[in-house]
């Protein structure tokens, strides 16, 4: 299989939306102005045909500030995904009934793939494989249709049948909450596992955390550290052609776009890193990559999917990593006030809630 990837050092500021230049005056001013998630709107809608941009931009009764997905299945209707709630919206923008809302047609998702890949979907031929294609921003969109297979192994999706675009969002200072709980006695980092179910802020807690250990904490004791980030799927720094959309700190190194167990070993053979930091390990081949480096002496920063401490036992790579000690953190997130809700810090070694 070939890799595809990028080693950056993040030092360039949030790269702007190119939206204006393509919008008319008389769309674009017809945007609700609702501070920042008016600009974040206008970033969303460009990825789509005119028919779905239409209907978006002239969306009523939402808050944009808690939409986290757009979702699009061919014959089904148009769906916008708040923080509690699912919202069927019909041709003039409003919400309505399953039945009187806009379907999806076929052409609007082939207009929002040619898009979406900038009219190359053998550009993103890595990315189809797993299943999402990443967008500037950090913002994912999960894609879903026939798998064409080659010898038992995924080749690409063609017949693309629904998308489902992910609202990425970089909270600033979320981290201070549980971060004090992650330091040793002499202020390094623990190695931390964060577990939490889809949606639940698992990525946006481990962005703010990379942000805080890079730049330091100096309340905490924390000097900042060298980190490097293995991006495998580019919603941590949302590269964009070697420029990161979101701050990671001063210190930090990004290998967008890698496997985690081979970027591992790449980041710790060339850029030295104090802290490794990767979202979303679950492959057996990220259990060998780990071992190697907790041998450098690396700390390890990760997330998981899983609800529940038990529910992390019941995977097995993960299971194992416990079984082992190789964390002495666990931090379990969930959405019961909202994503990011933090439901306890563990201390592993000794069995406490911190």
């Amino acid at each position: 299989m070939s890799l595809h990837y990028t080693l950056s050092v993040v030092q360039a500021p949030k790269v702007m939306s190119n939206l204006q230049k393509t919008m008319s005056p008389q769309r674009e001013g017809s945007l609700p102005k609702l501070n920042k998630s008016a600009g974040l709107w206008r970033d969303m809608v460009r990825w789509f045909g005119d028919d779905i941009r239409s209907i978006l931009l002239n969306l009523k009764g939402v808050d944009f500030n808690e939409v986290e997905e757009l979702r699009l299945r061919v014959g089904q209707p148009l769906l916008v995904r708040t923080l509690d709630k699912d919202l069927f919206i019909n041709q003039e923008g409003l919400t309505a009934s399953p039945h009187k809302a806009y379907f999806i047609k076929h052409e609007d998702l082939a207009s929002a793939i040619e898009r979406m890949t900038h009219s190359s979907v053998y550009a993103v031929e890595e990315d189809l494989k797993q299943g999402f294609i990443t967008l500037p921003g950090g913002n994912r969109v999960g894609v879903t249709g026939e798998a064409v297979l080659l010898h038992g192994q995924i080749q690409t999706i063609k017949h693309i049948s629904s998308l489902n675009l992910r609202i990425a969002r970089d909270i600033r200072g979320l981290s201070l909450k549980v971060l004090p709980l992650l330091l040793s006695s002499d202020c390094s980092i623990c190695h931390t596992l964060i577990i939490s179910p889809p949606r639940a802020g698992k990525t946006t807690l481990l962005r703010d955390l990379i942000r805080s250990i890079s730049n330091g904490v100096p309340q905490e004791g924390l000097k900042g550290q060298t980190v490097g980030v293995v991006d495998e799927r580019g919603e941590l720094a949302g590269m964009w052609q070697g420029v990161p959309t979101y701050d990671l700190g001063f210190r930090t190194d990004v290998l967008d776009g890698c496997p985690k167990a081979n970027g591992m070993s790449m980041m710790v053979r060339s850029m030295s890193p104090q802290v490794l930091a990767m979202d979303e390990i679950g492959h057996t081949d990220d259990v060998i990559a780990i071992a190697d480096a907790l041998r450098t002496g690396v700390r390890i920063l990760s997330t998981a999917h899983a609800s529940s401490i038990e529910e992390a036992r019941n995977r097995p790579v993960i299971s194992h990593l416990l079984d082992q000690g190789v964390f002495e953190r666990l931090v379990v997130l969930s959405r019961q006030h909202g994503p990011g809700t933090i439901e306890g810090v563990y201390d592993l070694r000794t069995g406490r809630i911190l």
